[in-house]
């Protein structure tokens, strides 16, 4: 099986399978994991922080997930991205708990997926696809309660994320304050 290093290649590009050179405006746009996740922190957060009582039961509309069963889908798909990185793939369908724990599960399975990330340990998928699977799955989730805040009428406040305090390993649920928000 093939193994992969966590950290950027510069200035080769693979293109229909053949190697050519990165053209210099993308040389060094390498975005790190760690960030990724740090930013799926952030705004996860955001959006969990300060739900009202009985939130987690909510739903969008009638046949839709509660928001209870999407904060546990988003601890699944990090529990799950983790165990890829390590080349021990596993999923579970964990039952939703209640919103602090599950909130609790989130801030959990970030941290070891950075801690891991951080030890310089070999990644066992590319990171590619770890990104393009349960990480960009997981930021979708994160929207997706947000705007089951709004609807529930608890809005999340808008904020220019590009100015946000966000950094590689701040991954826990004490997050930086919001720069620039807005109703």
């Amino acid at each position: 099986m093939r193994k992969w290093k966590s950290g950027p290649i510069f200035g080769i590009t693979i293109l229909r399978g053949q190697l050519m050179p990165t053209p210099k405006a993308a040389q060094g746009c390498d975005l790190s994991l760690r960030h990724t996740l740090a930013t799926l922190a952030y705004r996860g957060g955001k959006a969990l922080r300060g739900a009202p009582e009985g939130f987690s039961a909510f739903r969008a509309g009638e046949g839709s997930r509660q928001a209870g069963e999407i904060l546990a889908h988003i601890g699944d798909l990090l529990d799950w991205v983790l165990s890829q990185a390590q080349g021990a793939e596993k999923w579970r369908n964990a039952k939703p708990q209640s919103w602090s724990q599950d909130t609790e599960r989130f801030f959990t399975a970030l941290k070891a997926f950075d801690d891991y990330l951080a030890s310089g340990a070999e990644l066992h998928a590319p990171p590619e696809k770890l990104f393009q699977g349960a990480i960009a799955d997981a930021l979708t989730h994160v929207g997706q309660i947000a705007m089951m805040r709004r609807i529930a009428g608890a809005p999340v406040l808008a904020e220019n994320y590009s100015v946000a305090h966000i950094e590689a390993g701040r991954t826990g649920p004490d997050q930086a304050k919001p720069v620039m928000e807005f109703p």
